[in-house]
């Protein structure tokens, strides 16, 4: 089986594919729509978006540009899904401390 992001070779029974980690097969996790916290420009509603469809982050910047200008509807838009939108959690580690208790 192959994994349709990075095209590498990857097990047949396999939920994530061991070089991108992005998940394969029919286990997919439900999707959120939300505002990710690394590689957004403003406020990361586009990079939200693209993640969710799964389509390039180009494509839609391009798209909500266009309709910015054309119709007016994206700078309006804008401001509203980054207020709707939640962003993503934080992921935190676990302090030192409490991973050398665990690993003797």
């Amino acid at each position: 089986m192959y994994c349709n992001y990075c095209g590498k070779v990857i097990q047949d029974d396999a939920n994530v594919c061991a070089y991108c980690g992005t998940r394969v097969g029919s286990s997919v996790a439900r999707k959120r729509l939300v505002r990710p916290r690394n590689g957004r420009k403003i406020a990361g509603v586009c990079l939200g978006f693209a993640e969710y469809f799964d389509i390039d982050v180009t494509v839609v910047r391009l798209t909500w540009l266009i309709a910015s200008f054309m119709t007016g509807i994206g700078l309006l838009s804008y401001p509203i899904a980054w207020v709707v939108i939640p962003e993503e959690p934080l992921l935190l580690t676990a302090p030192a401390a409490a991973q050398r208790a665990t690993n003797p």
